[in-house]
């Protein structure tokens, strides 16, 4: 999906999706060699960077979302609504397609 949007800042997801940034796997060895971009592996782990509010059950309450801006999360490895503002690339998932949350000790 093409935008003109400038930033990822002025998009507010709405119910219960929830907009990640997927994380950039490291295109290099840990010997030093430098893995060219095309072969580079996508990461299933993406950075939390807007929540909408959550979605609504049938009696009217809000169900919260189970992450907040800034969280580590795992995704599936496709699926989502695919937005690209400038040359970034970013997903919108719904709160249950998350499929865990990464913390780290």
């Amino acid at each position: 999906m093409a935008t003109s949007l400038r930033s990822f800042r002025s998009i507010t997801p709405l119910l219960d999706r929830i907009l990640v940034q997927r994380l950039k796997a490291d295109n290099k060895t840990a010997s030093g060699l430098y893995i060219p971009e095309k072969n580079v592996e996508k990461l299933n782990e993406a950075k939390v960077l807007a929540v909408g509010p959550g979605a609504v059950d049938s009696n009217g309450k809000r169900i919260l979302p189970s992450v907040a801006p800034g969280d580590r999360v795992l995704i599936p490895p496709f699926g989502g609504s695919s937005i690209k503002v400038g040359d970034e690339d970013f997903l919108l998932f719904r709160d249950a397609e998350i499929l865990a949350k990464i913390t780290e000790d």
